[in-house]
C-alpha cells in the first residue's frame, strides 16, 4: 500500500441566493459559471457532495473510497471506530452579501431519531466583513417557547435574538439548538459536523430563485430549539505570533488558529486523528520524509492521521487554521 501524503480536494461550489464574488476574487474559488458563489465544500462526506482528491497519485478518488481503503490510517483509528468510512467533519467557505435564514440545526440524538443523521454543532471563523455586520446568536434571556411563538407569528423572531457585531478574527461557536444567522458583509470558514440538515425558521420573506417563498421548517425547529441558549458568543482570537491558539474545543472537533513567520515542528502523536490545514492569509509549505506540499491562501488540506510528524513553513508571514478530534472526546 502506497504512501498517505497531504491531500487536497476540489472545492464543490454552491450558487445561493444571498451570495457573491468575494470568494472568487478573494480566495481562488472557480465559480464555474456560477453567478453568486454561497458556499465553497472544501472538504464533504456529505451523500452527493463527495470531495474528490485533486493532488496526488490519489487524484480523482473520493473521501469515501479513500477511506475504505485506508480505513484509520486516514481518519485515526478511534475515528474510524466511530464514525466508520463517513467522514465526521464537513468544512466551507461562505459568503454572506445578504443575511441568511434564521435557523436551528437537531443534536444527535433527535437527527438520528428524524433522519437517522448526525446532528450539526458548527463553528465559525471570520474572514472580512463589512462595517457593522452582524451574526444573529442566540436568545435574550428569558425568552421563553411562549414568547418564541408569539414572535414568530408576529414575524418579529429576529427582536428576541441576540445581535454581534463581528470584525475579522471572531469566531463564534454555535451548538446544536442554538438559534442564529449569518448576516450580511461577510466571508467565513465554517466547521461543523457532518450534515446537512438545517431547520429554516425564517428568511426575511425572501423569495427563491423560482420566484416562491422558501421552504419553512417551524414545527420540526421547536423541538430542535434550546431556549437556554442565550447571549454572547464571540469568541476574539488574538493568536501570539509562531504559537497555536485555541478557539474552539468541543466533542466533534478542535480548532487552533497558528500565525507564524517560521517554520514550525509539528507532532501529533498524542492525537489518535487526521487534522485539517486551512490556509487563510499567505502560503506556507508541509514538510514530510522530505517531502512538501504548498498551501496556498484558500486552499485546504487534509493531514492522514498516520502522518505523525510535520514541518510548517511560511513563505513570508502565514494565518492557518488547524483543526483535529481530540479521541479522548469521543
Amino acid at each position: 500500500m502506497s504512501e498517505l501524503y497531504p491531500l487536497k480536494f476540489e472545492p464543490v461550489i454552491k450558487d445561493k441566493v444571498w451570495g457573491g464574488k468575494a470568494l472568487e476574487k478573494h480566495f481562488r474559488k472557480n465559480p464555474g459559471g456560477l453567478p453568486n458563489i454561497g458556499e465553497s465544500w472544501e472538504l464533504s462526506a456529505v451523500a452527493d457532495n463527495l470531495s474528490v482528491v485533486s493532488n496526488g497519485f490519489l487524484a480523482g478518488n473520493n473521501i469515501e473510497e479513500l477511506i475504505e481503503v485506508y480505513l484509520g490510517d486516514i481518519t485515526g483509528d478511534s475515528v474510524y471506530e466511530k464514525f466508520g468510512n463517513e467522514f465526521p467533519l464537513l468544512i466551507k467557505f461562505i459568503e454572506a452579501r445578504e443575511d441568511l435564514s434564521i435557523q436551528v440545526h437537531p443534536n444527535d440524538l433527535l437527527a438520528k431519531k428524524r433522519h437517522q443523521a448526525y446532528g450539526k454543532t458548527e463553528m465559525w471563523y471570520i474572514l472580512e466583513s463589512d462595517k457593522g455586520s452582524k451574526i444573529y446568536t442566540g436568545f435574550h434571556e428569558g425568552v421563553t417557547k411562549e414568547i418564541y411563538e408569539e414572535a414568530l407569528r408576529n414575524g418579529k423572531i429576529a427582536d428576541i435574538l441576540n445581535i454581534e457585531i463581528v470584525e475579522p478574527g471572531d469566531a463564534f461557536f454555535t451548538p446544536a439548538g442554538r438559534i442564529h444567522a449569518i448576516g450580511a458583509g461577510m466571508v467565513l470558514v465554517e466547521i461543523q459536523q457532518t450534515s446537512d440538515i438545517t431547520y429554516r425558521i425564517s428568511d426575511w420573506n425572501r423569495k427563491s430563485q423560482d420566484n416562491n417563498p422558501r421552504e419553512l421548517h417551524t414545527e420540526l425547529a421547536l423541538d430542535a430549539i434550546n431556549f437556554s441558549e442565550t447571549g454572547k458568543s464571540k469568541i476574539s482570537a488574538n493568536p501570539e505570533l509562531n504559537k497555536p491558539e485555541n478557539i474552539v474545543s468541543c466533542e466533534f472537533f478542535n480548532t487552533d488558529i497558528i500565525r507564524f513567520n517560521k517554520s514550525i515542528k509539528k507532532d501529533y502523536f498524542s492525537i489518535d486523528s487526521f487534522v485539517v490545514y486551512i490556509c487563510i492569509e499567505g502560503e506556507f509549505l508541509i514538510g514530510w520524509d522530505n517531502q512538501t506540499e504548498k498551501v496556498s491562501k484558500g486552499e485546504t488540506v487534509l493531514l492522514p492521521a498516520m502522518i505523525k510528524e510535520v514541518v510548517l513553513e511560511p513563505v513570508g508571514e502565514a494565518v492557518l487554521l488547524e483543526i483535529f478530534i481530540d479521541n479522548e472526546n469521543l
